[in-house]
């Protein structure tokens, strides 16, 4: 796409900019609550939109309507419009009622947002709903996704909801819960057991809260998905109150299964596990290394900045230390990790690097 209108620049649509100016596509954004860097900045809602050739809705799922209606008159055949919302059958409704068969539109959900970008979390996948309406959009829609580095899915509005209600949902609905018991704070370590749901907590702890309650109130399945858990958990936690007797057998499900394979090999299974765990840390450390490169290159700066490695080889020497390993051979493994950063940066896209 030639240029992009973003309307709503809160934390997705700032994160969602960073990804199109990373992929070279130049965009205009508005935002009546939140500064826009000027660069970027559109003057009023006519001025965005008029010569972009892709929309982006980044509104909370309520607002979308509003916000679409007040586009509209501004809007032409040959742009293509896209909401971002988490939750999708009612956005493309308001898309089909708003825009119709006049303004070509799809609905789509990028399922990543400000936190895990800042990780650098991989693969980036996005949803998107196909419209009988507009059968080009889709494929257009696909083209600007995958120029952003992501993988696409198609499912229809309901299918995604109903898939939605029973993860995004049900995951969010848990952390909202831990956060309100107070789970988790201020404990000096926490078991791997947690950490995954540490990471969600965090999440949601720091997204806005409009998107906690589109997830649960605009998503026609979730309120079910929510009530089946609450039942579930409160079988759970009958049984634990009134235990079997000693006597009782355990049901099939409960029986571990036996495995035939010596302890070694199991072993080896999980040495396995976690090596792909690191290859696609990896993955994400180079991601964040090109960032770097691009940071540097913007200000002038060399790749090689020794006086950083130092500091980052004594910090890990230091965590090493920490959890009782040998910090030498850590840091050896550093070194190299380093060399295989600084070779990214040099071969990182729009920096003028050459390898």
């Amino acid at each position: 796409m030639e240029r992009v209108a973003l309307l709503g620049y809160g934390r997705f649509g700032r994160a969602f900019g960073q990804l199109l100016s990373e992929a070279n596509v130049p965009y205009r954004a508005l935002d009546p609550h939140v500064e826009v860097p000027a660069e970027h900045r559109a003057g009023s809602l006519k001025e965005l939109l008029e010569g972009a050739e892709g929309v982006v809705f980044a509104v909370p799922v309520a607002q979308l309507r509003g916000a679409l209606e007040q586009a509209r008159p501004y809007l032409s055949p040959s742009q293509l419009v896209l909401d971002v919302g988490s939750v999708k059958v009612k956005p493309v409704e308001a898309l089909a009622a708003v825009l119709g068969k006049e303004i070509p539109w799809v609905g789509t959900h990028p399922l990543f947002g400000p936190v895990s970008l800042s990780r650098a979390e991989r693969p980036m996948r996005v949803v998107v709903c196909p419209n009988a309406l507009h059968p080009d959009a889709t494929r257009r829609a696909r083209a600007l996704f995958e120029r952003l580095g992501c993988e696409v899915i198609e499912q229809t509005a309901d299918q995604h909801d109903q898939v939605m209600a029973q993860t995004h949902a049900l995951t969010f609905f848990l952390a909202r819960g831990m956060i309100e018991a107070g789970a988790g704070r201020n404990v000096p370590f926490a078991p791997p057991s947690f950490q995954g749901m540490a990471r969600t907590i965090e999440t949601v702890r720091a997204d806005a809260y409009h998107l906690f309650a589109a997830i649960q109130l605009e998503n026609p399945y979730a309120r079910d998905a929510r009530q089946h858990l609450v039942e579930a958990l409160a079988r759970i936690n009958q049984n634990l109150e009134s235990p079997a007797s000693p006597d009782a057998q355990p049901s099939p499900a409960e029986v571990p299964e036996k495995r035939a394979s010596p302890e070694l090999v199991e072993v080896r299974d999980r040495i396995d596990e976690v090596d792909r765990e690191l290859v696609e840390l990896l993955e994400r450390r180079v991601h964040l290394a090109h960032r770097a490169a691009q940071a540097k290159a913007a200000m002038g700066y060399p790749v090689l900045d020794a006086g950083r490695e130092a500091e980052l080889l004594q910090k890990r020497r230091a965590w090493a230390e920490e959890l009782g390993l040998d910090a030498s051979g850590v840091e050896d493994i550093f070194r190299a990790l380093l060399r295989f950063s600084r070779k990214a940066q040099q071969t990182s896209p729009g920096t003028g690097q050459k390898p």
